[in-house]
C-alpha cells in the first residue's frame, strides 16, 4: 500500500514536474484528488457490490464495456438486453478492495472465486489496498477480507501466465472454472476473466503468434496517432468476442440457476482523451458496467484435459518469500498497463 507521506509527496511532485510542469502538475493534483476519493469512498461505498444480489455464479469480464457488449450481443444467444449498474471501482484493484469486505464473510464462507488477476494476491494476501501512489493526505476505512475467508480463493496470475501471449488466456480459466464447478459444492461461484483487457489475443490466438505492439499498447498508438480509434475498437471487440466464445462454453458447462455476466470496471478508449481504467476515476466508460442474467447447465460438452491445480500454491513462492512474490506480481501488472 502506498504511504499517506506529504513530504514524499512534495518531493515526488517536484521532480515530477522539472521534467514536464504541465504533466507534473495534473498528476500531483490526481495524487490529491485520490486522498479525498478514498478517503469518501471507503465510507460512502459507492456503486453495487455483487454481494447484495441474488445469484449462483458471476462471471466478471475484466474491463468489459457496457456498450461493447451491446455492440456483440447479437451474436450470442446468451445476451438479450444488456442493463448496466455502477461499478464499486474504476479499476480491479479498487474494485476488488471495495467488493470482498468483511460484512460478507459469510457469503464469502460459501463462494469459490478463480481470477487471473494479480490485484488478487496483492488485496487478500498481502493487504494492500488503494491508492498505489503516494497521496498527501487522506483516511482510509479498507475492511478487506483475507484470503482464508473465502470458500475457495483460485489465484492463478503465475501458474495461467502464458508468456508468449503475456496474459493468462480466457481458456485456462474456462478450464479452471469447469474443473471446481464438478468438483466442488459451493454455493456461489465467481470466475473472473482478464479479457477483453488488453493485450489484445484474438488474432495472436487464431495465428499462433505473439501480440504485434498494437494489440498490447493500443493507448500508445492511439496517442500518437499511429492508430485509429476504429482500429483499436475492433480489436477490443474481437477479444471480447475470444473471452465470450469461452463463457458459452462454460455456461454449457456449469450447472448454475442464476448467472451475472459482468465486469469489475470499463475501459476508455481514447473516450475524451481518455485511456484505460485509473482507480478513482470517475468516467461513466469505467464506471458503468454490463448486468447480464442468464443460467448455465452443466451438459458435459467439454472436458479440460488433466487434473486443475487449484487454490493459492504456496509452493510457487521461491525461497525469498513474500517480498520477490510482491515484485513479480507489480512487475506483471505494470506490464499490463498498471502503475
Amino acid at each position: 500500500m502506498m504511504p499517506v507521506d506529504f513530504v514524499q509527496w512534495v518531493k515526488e511532485s517536484v521532480t515530477r514536474t522539472r521534467d514536464d510542469l504541465t504533466g507534473g502538475l495534473l498528476e500531483a493534483s490526481f495524487e490529491a484528488y485520490l486522498g479525498v476519493w478514498h478517503t469518501i469512498g471507503t465510507r460512502l461505498r459507492p456503486g453495487v457490490n455483487v454481494f447484495d444480489r441474488d445469484w449462483d455464479a458471476v462471471i466478471i469480464l475484466d474491463a468489459c464495456r457496457v456498450d461493447a457488449l451491446r455492440a456483440v450481443a447479437s451474436e450470442y444467444s446468451f445476451l438479450d438486453e444488456v442493463p448496466r449498474v455502477l461499478s464499486a471501482g474504476s479499476g480491479s484493484h479498487e474494485w476488488m478492495a471495495q467488493t470482498f469486505r468483511k460484512p460478507y464473510r459469510d457469503e464469502l464462507a460459501r463462494t469459490a472465486y478463480t481470477n487471473p488477476n494479480g490485484f488478487s494476491e496483492l488485496c487478500f494476501i498481502d493487504h494492500e489496498y488503494p491508492p498505489r501512489r503516494t497521496v498527501p493526505f487522506g483516511s482510509f476505512r479498507w475492511d478487506v477480507v483475507d484470503a482464508d475467508d473465502f470458500g475457495l480463493l483460485d489465484i492463478n496470475w503465475k501458474r495461467g501466465h502464458d508468456s508468449e501471449l503475456g496474459i493468462v488466456p480466457p481458456r485456462f480459466m474456462t478450464d479452471q472454472a469447469i474443473h471446481i464447478g464438478r468438483e466442488t459444492n459451493f454455493d456461489r461461484y465467481i470466475v473472473h476473466y482478464y479479457q477483453p483487457h488488453k493485450p489484445y489475443l484474438a488474432g495472436p490466438i487464431r495465428e499462433n503468434r505473439p501480440p504485434t505492439d498494437l494489440e498490447s499498447e493500443p493507448w500508445k498508438h492511439l496517442k500518437r496517432g499511429a492508430a485509429t480509434r476504429q482500429k483499436v475498437w475492433d480489436l477490443y471487440l474481437d477479444n471480447l468476442r475470444l473471452v465470450l466464445d469461452d463463457v458459452a462454453m462454460l455456461l454449457e458447462n456449469l450447472d448454475a440457476e442464476k448467472v451475472v455476466i459482468t465486469a469489475d470496471h470499463g475501459d476508455a478508449i481514447g473516450d475524451f482523451r481518455a485511456y484505460g481504467h485509473p482507480e478513482g476515476f470517475l468516467h461513466p466508460v469505467t464506471r458503468y458496467v454490463p448486468w447480464v442474467e442468464t443460467s448455465g447447465t452443466d451438459e458435459r460438452t467439454y472436458h479440460p484435459d488433466g487434473v486443475a491445480d487449484v487454490g493459492y500454491d504456496h509452493r510457487l513462492e521461491p525461497e525469498s518469500g513474500r517480498e520477490e512474490v510482491n515484485a513479480t506480481v507489480v512487475d506483471r501488472l505494470s506490464e499490463l498497463g498498471y502503475t
